[in-house]
């Protein structure tokens, strides 16, 4: 029988933000992983404090860039990879009227560090932005494919991924244990996204699950190293190709690319690019997205040893060190979680 502190299901954003948080603390543990749930992978990875639609500061902004820059950079550092990427992200003014409200959010002491004063012109002749661009500061991008891959590999390394299917009905309970197979550990945190719909323990939390779906695109006349947000998000990844997205679907849950996403998403860019693009992948995912726009964390509330780390939606790579930090300090330290966070909020 093998002893750990903590048995870990799911090995996407979320989790691996937990591992690093438990590697930093000499905790021991075991991650499970089936490489079922496929939106981490598939994810823009965008870390962006500013929400652009409404011109608006992310939930916490400040307080998630803190915490998880610095966690990728250790990555970066230990494993030998980059997966951080400083990016010029530029909303795309569709009037003048959006300028207005662009300066106007500028007057707000929470998002003021995040906008810039000047507006940016286009220059870019396949780029179609007559009322020009605001630039949102401190922004850049995460290569969730590399960063996911690579952790698994040292993962691997150091025996601690196992990547069959997690069983949930082998789970056993023992005094202040947990039994599973071989494995004898303190606690469990599922860690599944959208599949913990699977999961007879937690089923019943309130996860909507957001199909999304995102194109890799070729233009080598678009010669662009800034990502646009317009109607869509192009995003630069070098050699001429870019990602496109993303779809919001709240009725289909298959993770199949469907021809009507494909269709939606290119008629968006081409509103605002002008140049020759050919699609060389179409991908989709299930986001673990909640009613109000918050995590889903916590302690199960009958089995004691039983935790849950999810609900991420579309901003994994800014909230998961955030929660993964949260969800530490409330097992380990005994600390009150957020209370916008915990999943205990819907049994109120």
């Amino acid at each position: 029988m093998k002893e750990v502190d903590y048995i870990i299901v799911g090995c996407g954003l979320a989790s691996i933000a937990f591992c690093e948080k438990l590697r930093s603390n000499n905790k021991t543990f075991v991650v499970f992983d089936n490489n079922s749930q496929k939106s981490s992978l598939v994810a823009a990875g965008l870390y962006n404090p500013v929400i652009l639609k409404r011109f608006s500061a992310v939930w916490k902004a400040k307080e998630q860039m803190s915490i998880a820059l610095p966690v990728y950079a250790k990555i970066e550092k230990e494993l030998g990879i980059k997966v951080d990427y400083k990016l010029q992200i530029l909303r795309r003014f569709s009037s003048i009227e959006e300028q207005n409200r662009w300066f106007s959010a500028m007057d707000k002491p929470n998002i003021e560090p995040y906008l810039s004063s000047d507006l940016i012109k286009n220059s870019n002749p396949s780029v179609d932005a007559s009322f020009g661009f605001g630039e949102v500061l401190n922004a850049g991008r995460i290569d969730t494919e590399m960063l996911i891959t690579s952790y698994k590999i040292f993962l691997k390394q150091h025996d601690c991924l196992s990547e069959v299917e997690f069983q949930h009905d082998q789970i056993h309970f023992e005094n202040n244990s947990i039994q599973y197979g071989n494995l004898k550990a303190k606690h469990l945190i599922f860690a599944e996204g959208f599949g913990v719909k699977q999961n007879p323990y937690f089923k019943t939390i309130p996860l909507e699950g957001t199909k999304g779906e995102v194109l890799t695109v070729k233009a080598p006349d678009l010669k662009m190293d800034y990502a646009i947000k317009a109607s869509v998000f192009i995003i630069p990844l070098g050699d001429d190709l870019y990602t496109v997205g993303s779809t919001y679907n709240w009725k289909d849950k298959t993770k199949t690319p469907t021809e009507e996403g494909k269709e939606e998403l290119l008629t968006k860019l081409k509103t605002f690019i002008d140049c020759d693009v050919t699609v060389v992948k179409h991908e989709a995912a299930i986001r673990p997205t909640v009613k109000d726009r918050r995590p889903l964390v916590g302690r199960h509330s009958e089995f004691k040893n039983l935790y849950i780390l999810n609900g991420l939606g579309s901003r994994g790579v800014m909230i998961s060190p955030y929660v993964a930090k949260e969800l530490f300090n409330f097992i380990e330290n005994d600390q009150a979680l957020d209370v916008e966070i915990d999943v205990n909020r819907f049994n109120s």
